[in-house]
């Protein structure tokens, strides 16, 4: 839409730009991620473990305090895409980590 196009807000009873609306929309379907402590994650943020956890398939236990880096955001509130080591698509919990 270009910048002359406006819409009727109902809810205000005001006339307001098409981007401005456009703007709104993307933010309220945005999906933010906290971790542990209540900090926001993004994209390439490390992480690090708050508690041991035993990956299952892998036969291995990720210890606490083990750094994680450049993690990717799912589009769930509470899973977080990472690469580890000797793991492939390592999916964890956002309540197990902390930003670093």
């Amino acid at each position: 839409m270009s910048d002359d196009d406006y819409v009727y807000d109902e809810a205000s009873g005001e006339w307001v730009a098409a981007s401005t609306v456009q703007d709104a929309v993307a933010d309220a379907d945005a999906v933010v991620v906290r971790d542990a402590v209540g900090n926001v994650l993004a994209d390439g943020d490390q992480v690090t473990l708050i508690k041991d956890l035993t990956v299952k398939g892998a036969g291995q236990t990720l210890k606490r305090g083990t750094l994680i880096r450049s993690i990717r955001l799912t589009g769930d509130a509470q899973e977080i895409d990472c690469k580890f080591d000797g793991i492939k698509g390592l999916v964890l919990r956002a309540e197990f980590v902390r930003k670093r």
